[in-house]
């Protein structure tokens, strides 16, 4: 991984936002848990996508038999996360970051508390990079300590986080073109903003107006919990 030193105020951080699984059929993940920011960019992903077909043999058919489109699959990534305190030997910051990765394969208390056992949802999310910004769940994470301080507490890690997309509703198409557009529906939660739904879906805070303008809301400052919000499609606000 490359050091961030000298990348000046511009450098846009990857992030992984660790959610709440949602409540009954939604697709829009519940509350916020913790927002990973990265300490280094990653220097590279793995994203996979297949078309599932299948095949039913037919004995009477001598060259085989036709397969049959069955529909897409969900899209697949493979993060690396580097994790560094060296230069505090005392931090234990390494260690509480790889165990809130682990937490995203555990069931969390509230939705078993809500009799729904899910483990969390996240989203992954790197500026203006829409190909790798979905709603995902966490299939594995497998962590490397690479360095230790004096007292035995790691300083550094090396995390593999796989991520299997969960899709969401799409809600309209484009009048134009008559293809579907990637909107969705955001249930406002404690904490929530304009600018911080703006910055999680397309990169960029500023545009919240766009969201603002698309649900009609005057002031920002009054967004109330629980409010359903209509997150247009990035293509729609120019990402």
């Amino acid at each position: 991984m490359g050091s961030i030193s000298g990348a000046g105020k511009s450098l846009v951080r990857a992030t992984l936002a660790i959610h709440q699984p949602p409540m009954g059929y939604s697709t829009t993940p519940g509350g916020l848990i913790k927002s990973f920011h990265f300490d280094y960019n990653p220097t590279e992903l793995a994203l996979s996508r297949r078309a599932q077909w299948k095949t039913t043999p037919t004995a009477a058919v001598r060259d085989g038999a036709v397969p049959e489109f069955m529909g897409p699959e969900p899209r697949e990534m493979t993060v690396e996360i580097f994790l560094d305190r060296s230069e505090d030997p005392d931090s234990n910051d390494v260690l509480k970051n790889v165990e809130a990765l682990f937490s995203c394969c555990e069931t969390t208390a509230a939705s078993i508390a809500a009799k729904q056992p899910s483990t969390p949802w996240v989203v992954f999310q790197w500026g203006g990079f829409a190909t790798a910004r979905f709603t995902a769940y966490v299939s594995a994470v497998e962590a490397q300590y690479l360095m230790f301080g004096t007292t035995g507490m790691p300083i550094r890690a090396r995390c593999s986080v796989h991520l299997h997309e969960i899709p969401s509703k799409t809600l309209g198409q484009n009048p134009t073109s008559g293809a579907l557009t990637a909107q969705r529906v955001h249930r406002v939660v404690a904490g929530d903003s304009l600018q911080f739904l703006a910055w999680r879906e397309y990169g960029d805070a500023t545009a919240w107006r766009t969201i603002a303008e698309a649900n009609g809301i005057d002031d920002p400052a009054q967004l109330q919990t629980g409010t359903e919000l209509m997150l247009p499609a990035a293509e729609e606000v120019g990402y």
